[in-house]
C-alpha cells in the first residue's frame, strides 16, 4: 500500500500537551501558541521535522494544522488526549508519489481579488487547506468551491485551473510530495504555452523545503 499524506487540525486548550510519533510533518500555527523543541511558534509560523514532537499549548491555547506522511490509515493518538480535540480534515493515498528520494515542501500561496493559476500540473501530490478568502478549483471536469478552513487534494498529474475570490484577497497553505532534485525549485508546470509567459497573480512564501529521511516502507 502506497502511504498516506494527511492534514489533521488540532485544538489545545491552554497548557495542554500532546506527543506526536515519528513522521515526516509540517505543523502550522493558525492561532494561539505552541512550544515544540524549546522554541515557542505563533500564528502563521510553522515546524517542521521526524523525529518525535511534543506540542505544549501556550496560556491561549492553539490552533495547529498538521500535516503528515504516514504509512496507513492507523488512528490519531493525539485525538485522545485530554484537553486536545483532533480532526482529520483529508487524508489521500499517494498512488502518483514520485520514486526515489524526496523533499516535504510547504508554503502559502496568496492571490489578489480575483487572481487566478492558469491551467497547470505539479511534479507531485500535496494538499492544500484555505486560511482566509475564497477559491474555486476545476479538475477532473468539476468545479468545487472553498471558503476558510476547507481542504482539498491534488495528485500532481491531473491538469488544475484555480480561481480566487473576486471580492477579497485569499490564500492557502500547502504541503506537496516532491522530487528531491526539485529543492529551491519550481515544481509548477503550466499546460498552455501561452500562459508560461503571462505574469503571475500568485505570491509565494516557503515554509518548509526539506529531504524526507524517513519513508513508509512499500510492499
Amino acid at each position: 500500500m502506497q502511504p498516506i499524506l494527511r492534514l489533521i487540525e488540532d485544538i489545545l486548550a491552554d497548557g495542554a500537551a500532546v506527543e506526536l510519533p515519528p513522521a515526516p510533518r509540517m505543523i502550522f500555527i493558525v492561532h494561539g501558541t505552541v512550544a515544540i523543541a524549546g522554541r515557542s511558534f505563533g500564528r502563521g509560523e510553522a515546524w517542521h521535522g521526524e523525529a518525535e514532537a511534543s506540542l505544549h499549548a501556550g496560556p491561549e491555547g492553539a490552533t495547529c494544522w498538521r500535516f503528515e506522511l504516514a504509512a496507513d490509515r492507523s488512528g490519531d493518538r493525539a485525538a485522545e488526549v485530554s484537553g486536545v480535540a483532533s480532526r482529520e480534515k483529508i487524508s489521500a493515498q499517494l498512488e502518483t508519489l514520485p520514486t526515489g528520494d524526496l523533499i516535504m515542501r510547504g508554503d502559502s500561496v496568496a492571490f489578489p481579488p480575483s487572481g487566478c493559476a492558469y491551467l497547470h500540473r505539479h511534479q507531485g501530490p500535496g494538499i492544500r487547506c484555505l486560511i482566509e478568502g475564497g477559491i474555486r478549483i476545476d479538475s477532473g471536469g468539476r468545479s468545487t468551491s472553498y471558503g476558510p478552513g476547507g481542504a482539498w487534494f491534488e495528485n500532481g498529474p491531473d491538469p488544475v485551473f484555480a480561481q480566487a475570490a473576486a471580492d477579497c484577497p485569499s490564500r492557502f497553505i500547502r504541503v506537496l510530495i516532491l522530487p528531491r532534485a526539485l529543492i529551491g525549485r519550481s515544481s509548477i508546470e503550466y499546460l498552455d504555452a501561452a500562459d508560461r509567459h503571462k505574469p503571475r497573480s500568485q505570491q509565494y512564501k516557503v515554509l518548509l523545503d526539506a529531504p524526507i529521511m524517513w519513508r513508509p516502507a512499500l510492499p
